[in-house]
């Protein structure tokens, strides 16, 4: 189904690109998995991008400490190091922040199925048991975006940070410009300590997400 999907992407222009989901949705159910089974493994396929994206980013800070402790050696080296930790991030922020659209795609798609479908029932008590689900599913789906996106949204600063330092190295290899690095060494280690701690935080919402829409 995958190579569906990707013929879609790569064939149609942007403004038909959600027909296509639709049509990858369509597909999925002919063979018995439902949006709400497509949900739960976008949300896990989030949930393991921001688990590469924190070992990412510290494998970048551990490579900033390397060049703020640089005490001889080759310099060019050194760079070349900081910024293959910098673009290992950056690529692996941008996979989460396409899981977290995948995942808002569906969601949406979904939600708007179940809403569409109850005005099909004719037993008003079961139409109303299904409103009320609805209505929870909803809330923990807003609980689980509302932290996902705040754990994207600190990302981005820290990418900034990072690149800004290692552009300046890359102009000023010299002991100098080192000397510079360590005075910003701090506040991007204080700032990745936060993005971790708000990504455990949106990785355990995850969890439970997961724990609840499979119940």
């Amino acid at each position: 189904m995958k190579r569906i999907v990707l013929a879609c992407v790569l064939l149609l222009p942007p403004l038909v690109l959600s027909g296509c989901q639709s049509a990858y949705y369509s597909a999925m159910e002919k063979v018995g998995i439902h949006k709400r089974d497509i949900l739960v493994d976008r949300v896990e396929d989030t949930r393991a991008a921001q688990d590469d994206a924190q070992a990412e980013f510290v494998s970048a800070l551990e490579q900033f400490r390397t060049v703020v402790n640089f005490e001889g050696g080759e310099l060019e080296s050194v760079y070349n190091d900081m910024q293959s930790a910098y673009d290992d991030s950056e690529a692996a922020a941008e996979s989460v922040s396409d899981n977290i659209r995948q995942v808002e795609d569906v969601a949406e798609a979904l939600f708007d199925e179940w809403q569409g479908e109850l005005d099909q029932y004719t037993n008003t008590k079961l139409r109303n048991q299904s409103a009320q689900t609805l209505k929870e599913t909803k809330s923990r789906y807003h609980a689980l975006h509302t932290s996902l996106k705040r754990a994207e949204a600190k990302m981005q600063p820290v990418l900034a940070a990072l690149k800004d330092n290692t552009l300046f190295l890359k102009h000023n290899l010299n002991a100098r410009a080192i000397g510079s690095l360590k005075g910003e060494f701090g506040g991007i280690k204080r700032d990745i300590d936060r993005l971790l701690a708000e990504m455990q935080r949106s990785i355990k919402a995850s969890d439970q997400f997961i724990r609840e829409m499979q119940q």
